[in-house]
């Protein structure tokens, strides 16, 4: 068996090669350990980058790793790249964005209830820049698509899981269009009080 340097640094080739985020569990099958081992040599090898001011990280990405390039040197990494800039998220991306982040997994259905427009276009335009993910199908009539965050979301947003949200603000309108119960078809339920208005302006 390989000594804890050199597992080391199989770790981070493995973590190199593979671009993505890998679960420990893989990570332990590749070098034949326990995942406990596995752990460590991350938090090891995580430490050890930031020591000597690598231009390279360890993200923790829920309960998946990723080697990735420190934020700071982007603009020289597009330069070399000739990557263009992502155009910034629209103010009905973000909206669509909180919607699915806060109420995961949803169907588009439940997004646009919750918005009152057509969001097929915003949708789409999440996925493709990968923020979001069709999750599966609800076991319902016509089995409609759910919807959730990806690993790309929480580096984004610098998180290292969802639990790392921020706490809405403390106000019925936001509550109201971002946090919902939802009924047997996938869509937000109606409150008490506004199956009360509905009523009252019949």
């Amino acid at each position: 068996m390989a000594n804890a340097k050199q597992l080391q640094a199989i770790v981070e080739a493995i973590l190199f090669s593979a671009g993505e985020p890998l679960e420990i569990s893989r990570i332990s099958q590749a070098i034949d350990v326990e995942d406990e081992l596995t752990q460590q040599i991350l938090m090891n090898l995580g430490a050890e980058l930031d020591e000597r001011n690598s231009g390279i990280c360890l993200l923790k990405l829920g309960d998946k790793y990723q080697l990735s390039t420190r934020s700071k040197y982007g603009d020289y990494i597009r330069k070399v790249l000739e990557v263009k800039k992502n155009a910034p998220l629209s103010q009905a991306a973000f909206e669509v964005l909180a919607v699915v982040a806060y109420n995961q997994p949803v169907t588009k259905a439940f997004i646009e209830q919750v918005r009152g427009v057509d969001c097929s276009g915003v949708i789409a335009t999440l996925c493709q820049k990968k923020l979001i993910e069709e999750k599966g199908r609800l076991e319902l009539p016509g089995r409609p698509l759910v919807y959730g965050t990806t690993p790309d979301f929480l580096r984004c947003f610098s998180f290292t899981s969802l639990e790392d949200l921020p706490e809405l603000p403390s106000n019925e309108e936001t509550d109201r269009q971002l946090s919902f119960d939802t009924n047997e078809e996938g869509l937000p339920e109606k409150s008490e009080e506004t199956q009360e208005e509905n009523s009252a302006e019949e």
